[in-house]
């Protein structure tokens, strides 16, 4: 045991105890495989007396996280408490400060002080892993900084949060409105009682801004990415979809551009034909677009316990092995200022979904919008709504009706521009629907 990794453990929750299963269960495994034991020496928790299903008898209990992280007693300091700041800022930071390798899951953290810490580790000569905070137990932090060295990557893109993507799933397969998917998704412990940071797409952002920053070789700039939920999708969107040959996904998006780097989170139309429309649920899936390897496509499952832990112990077992590798598959301090694209076309148009007021001169006043903003229209589609069991045959004149767009190629200033016009007019009952369509190999 003299030449064993000895592990500090922040956070006993989900992951964390799965991270102990999996050290105690397959510890003979890891051994072999890392060269070295690699156990768990000393943890920190908020309840020690809680009943986590693991033995903790041989480990040391440190009140203070950042106690730990500065402790004798591990070689290796794996945080897994969550928050971009408090008290997991301040062990990260003191365990680089004490010479302290670091694993962490916690995006959040890394998206707010990444470039930061990064730096601090490196001139302290220290690994900062973090393999699990981005697509949960996919390796696409390896992939990006490892496997594609030989590579120039042009877009990264893909599904990073499942509860998103089991919303929309549901809301597919079974026409259930957002409203009672979402409570659904909590019931069975997908989302969480606040979802804001799920489906408002903060989340998705987080995991962005770090697959960015290895990709490109940038500094992470989160708050530099357009961030748009999936509250907004209605059974119709989805439908619509559908009969349009899409499904609809809320994608990360980051691209390479003459101009800069451009990132985005947003609900996104995408053929039925491509991969990443197959992925349902709560799985996640991650595409890579590079000169010499072409594309790739991973997925599985983007979290959970034992998902997120397997993901963490890839980190450990590196460190195990002695392979340190720069935080972003680069010397931190050679990361460019990040530089935001410019508005470009966006390829592959717009879907537009309007109320509009049945009456007389609605649609010519619309026409008229779109083309003073130089939109062409490749389809339209009017939908009368089906009448209640005791309306009149035919709406009132002014029923508002719903009515699709689809674009050709335009810039979203364009789009915008043109909505806002639109709305203003006063021929529309509520805010326009607007979702990208990417056209996905």
């Amino acid at each position: 045991m003299n030449n064993a990794l000895r592990l500090g453990v922040a956070g006993l929750g989900t992951v964390g105890a799965s991270l102990l299963r999996l050290t105690q269960r397959h510890a003979d495994e890891l051994a072999l495989r890392c060269g070295r034991p690699v156990v768990v020496t000393a943890v920190s928790a908020r309840d020690r007396n809680r009943d986590r299903g693991v033995d903790l008898s041989s480990v040391t209990w440190f009140k203070d996280p950042v106690a730990l992280a500065t402790s004798g007693e591990i070689d290796v300091f794996v945080e897994l408490m969550g928050g971009a700041d408090g008290v997991a800022a301040d062990s990260v930071r003191a365990a680089i400060n004490a010479g302290k390798h670091v694993v962490t899951a916690n995006k959040a953290l890394l998206a707010k002080h990444g470039t930061e810490l990064a730096r601090r580790a490196e001139e302290k000569g220290v690994s900062l892993n973090f393999e699990a905070a981005a697509a949960g137990g996919i390796p696409i932090i390896k992939t990006l900084r490892e496997a594609l060295a030989g590579n120039t990557v042009g877009r990264v893109y893909g599904i990073l949060n499942g509860t998103c993507n089991y919303i929309l799933t549901r809301m597919e397969r079974e026409g259930l409105a957002f409203d009672a998917c979402l409570a659904e998704a909590q019931r069975l412990g997908y989302a969480e009682a606040d979802p804001t940071f799920d489906v408002d797409g903060f989340d998705t952002a987080h995991k962005l801004s770090l697959l960015t920053a290895i990709a490109f070789g940038t500094e992470i700039s989160a708050d530099a990415i357009y961030v748009e939920g999936i509250r907004s999708i209605s059974t119709a969107d989805i439908e619509a979809a559908d009969e349009l040959g899409y499904r609809i996904k809320l994608l990360g998006v980051a691209t390479r551009t003459d101009t800069g780097i451009e990132q985005r989170v947003h609900p996104t139309m995408v053929p039925k034909s491509s991969p990443i429309a197959r992925v349902d649920g709560v799985t996640n899936a991650v595409a890579v677009e590079a000169d010499f390897v072409g594309r790739l496509v991973l997925a599985g499952p983007g979290a959970g316990g034992d998902a997120t832990a397997s993901a963490v112990m890839s980190d450990i077992a590196d460190l195990a092995r002695g392979d340190v590798v720069g935080t972003f598959g680069r010397p931190a301090h050679t990361l460019k200022p990040y530089q935001r694209a410019a508005m470009r076309a966006h390829a592959g148009g717009y879907y537009i979904r309007l109320s509009v007021f049945d009456r007389p001169g609605a649609f010519a006043s619309i026409a008229k919008r779109m083309a003073e903003n130089d939109i062409s229209l490749e389809s339209i589609v009017q939908r009368r709504r089906a009448p209640k069991a005791d309306a009149p045959e035919h709406p009132r004149p002014q029923e508002p009706q719903p009515v699709m767009l689809i674009t050709y190629d335009t810039t979203e200033a364009q789009v915008k521009e043109a909505l806002d016009r639109i709305m203003a007019d006063g021929h529309i009952a509520e805010r326009p629907q607007m979702i990208r369509i990417e056209q996905l190999a």
